[in-house]
């Protein structure tokens, strides 16, 4: 039986500017992909890796994930009265009874590397998650991202980042990295480096919003000086750590939808729609008519 991961940190404190003016007053984590948020679909992959504490570093501004996961009394109270046994279910079961939720906020907008070092007093030493809501990532019939990537990190004892290949021209849109092949799946890194101009970049492999590290990272982020764009990397907290222990890049199975940005939204919509038995049909019917 695999270990779980009990603690998952979702950095949620962005301003979410590419989708103003819906972001002045939505958290870009709570934008629908049909009728769940963002943060509900991230949430629920923590959960099947055994997550059963989710630490939410936000800013002061945002309340709507808290209010989210809160208990809704008038609105469940009215549900009950009118029958509606199946939206109740819905609205009761957003998260699992064993599991909590943690709010802690990051005073300033300091970078990844700082929104996780927030979550330092919650989570101890042990190895935790850290999943970025807006890079949806669906697996179908199959274990979900991170549930794969902690049985990897836990089998090899050693932190675990999930990456992608994309376009060499678009290095500079992402922590980049450098690594020995193991497997057909996984690989031993030996360089990081974030967002690099294509011409310099090791790779093409490019870091996308999953991690399984360990809690030693903490003593390491605290060090870890202002880099790109004047902000605390993780990127260059995982460099730093790559001289005390290994750490793994993943090709995750599953497919990945950039949903911080408007065109993987609308292509994550119209996936999961096509994939939903009772709109499949219209979806595919009106996409025939454009």
């Amino acid at each position: 039986m695999s270990q779980p991961l009990r603690k998952v940190v979702f950095p949620v404190a962005g301003l979410g500017t590419r989708f103003l003016p819906a972001t002045k007053t939505v958290a870009k984590e709570m934008l629908p992909v049909l009728d769940r948020p963002l943060i509900q679909y991230a949430v629920d992959e923590a959960v099947q890796a055994g997550a059963d504490t989710l630490i939410f570093v936000t800013n002061r501004y945002k309340h709507a994930i808290a209010d989210y996961f809160d208990k809704a009394y008038e609105l469940e109270a009215k549900l009950e009265q009118a029958g509606k046994k199946e939206l109740l279910d819905i609205v009761q079961n957003v998260l699992p009874k064993h599991a909590r939720c943690v709010f802690v906020t990051q005073p300033e907008a300091l970078g990844l590397g700082h929104a996780v070092l927030c979550a330092k007093p919650v989570i101890g030493d042990e190895m935790f998650g850290v999943i970025l809501a807006d890079d949806l990532i669906s697996n179908a019939g199959g274990d979900g991202c991170l549930k794969q990537m902690a049985d990897l990190a836990f089998a090899e004892n050693a932190g675990v980042i999930a990456v992608e290949e994309v376009p060499h021209d678009e290095t500079h849109k992402y922590g980049i990295v450098d690594a020995t092949p193991l497997t057909e799946r996984s690989a031993q890194i030996k360089f990081m480096v974030e967002k690099p101009k294509p011409e310099v970049a090791p790779s093409n492999l490019a870091v996308v919003g999953r991690y399984v590290l360990p809690g030693s990272i903490f003593s390491l982020l605290e060090k870890t000086k202002p880099g790109a764009g004047g902000e605390i990397q993780l990127t260059d907290g995982i460099q730093a750590l790559l001289h005390e222990q290994r750490v793994l890049a993943y090709r995750f199975a599953g497919t990945r939808y950039d949903c911080g940005s408007k065109i993987g939204l609308v292509q994550a919509t119209i996936r999961f729609a096509l994939d939903d038995p009772k709109l499949a049909a219209a979806t595919r019917a009106f996409i025939a008519q454009q």
